[in-house]
């Protein structure tokens, strides 16, 4: 029977749990992660392993999928390609797939190096079929030798085109969700910052190989006009954005960070996160709705964001 004739049961695929997935690193993947994100001379906190603060930023470990163990370049192909095939789900095309909305709840700081024994508990928390294609939710615990959990990531991911029965939704965890912008009075904090045209070289090299980030003729045939920067440094931009003004630049103060991908940003683009208060958070923390956009197009990059942040008397715009 060929794929398109087949019939599935989504159902089946929530809930599943893959197996897990060894990772690594060293304090010179937090170091090159922090410059990949647009960390500056001064910020010795993530760039200087001798600084008496060092620490990883604390949205390093979004990258662990695609890094692993691996101490060398990563075959993207491969690894997008490879793994195991979910029940219930068809095949999806990797060079279809983009990446929705991302976000992380941290539990405890991770060490600057991680040793023998860590690993990403992964499992699909949500399957959403509409008219356009089909979403996952996936769901990544980051957990040492001894299972204590330091992290808990969800991503996102739209199948373009793919099909299966018509429309269909089911979830079983939760996704953390923001509050609108507030429409009525300007934002609390503003932090503009320039990427480099060489961003996307940098921070590819914390494990994201995808040639679609390097490759101008790959950028070209998928209709971006060149090479695009990950999402995911966008990402890491936004929270240094977060953390700067809000949480005095203290890692261990931004607790929750999320957002939708909303439109591409190219390599040398400057990007404006706009942030707001919206009220209080959990374990003390003060709830933060924010945007990043694109200076270049003036679209949203970023939207519905969302963050819980330990606010510091060091907060500056």
């Amino acid at each position: 029977m060929s794929e398109s004739n087949k019939t599935y049961d989504l159902a089946k695929a929530v809930g599943y749990e893959f197996p897990d997935t060894p990772v690594s690193w060293l304090a010179r993947d937090l170091i090159l992660y922090a410059v990949g994100i647009g960390a500056k001379k001064d910020d010795f906190t993530f760039v200087y392993e001798l600084d008496e603060s060092f620490a990883a930023f604390p949205t390093y470990p979004v990258v662990l999928f695609f890094k692993g163990i691996s101490q060398d370049v990563v075959n993207f192909v491969k690894l997008a390609a490879g793994g195991t095939q979910p029940p219930g789900l068809p095949k999806f095309d990797p060079n279809r797939v983009v990446h929705g909305a991302q976000s992380i709840e941290m539990y405890k700081p991770i060490p600057v190096e991680s040793g023998a024994g860590w690993k990403l508990k992964r499992k699909i928390i949500g399957v959403h079929e509409n008219k356009s294609g089909i979403i996952i939710d996936g769901e990544a615990i980051l957990v040492d030798s001894h299972d204590t959990p330091y992290c808990r990531m969800i991503s996102s991911s739209f199948n373009l085109g793919a099909k299966a029965n018509g429309n269909f939704s089911q979830m079983i965890g939760r996704i953390p969700a923001g509050k609108p912008i507030p429409k009525d009075r300007k934002p609390d904090y503003i932090v503009t910052e320039s990427t480099t045209e060489e961003q996307a070289i940098v921070y590819r090299l914390s494990g994201d190989y995808n040639a679609l980030h390097i490759d101008p003729s790959i950028g070209q045939r998928a209709g971006f006009g060149g090479v695009i920067l990950h999402g995911l440094a966008s990402y890491g931009f936004a929270a240094r954005a977060v953390l700067k003004a809000v949480g005095g630049d203290d890692p261990s103060s931004l607790k929750t960070f999320g957002v939708r991908f909303t439109s591409p940003v190219k390599p040398g683009e400057a990007l404006e996160t706009s942030m707001w208060e919206v009220g209080s958070g959990p374990d003390d923390t003060t709830e933060i709705a924010f945007v990043t956009k694109n200076m270049a197009t003036g679209k949203v990059c970023l939207g519905g964001g969302v963050a819980y942040v330990k606010k510091s008397n060091k907060s500056r715009l």
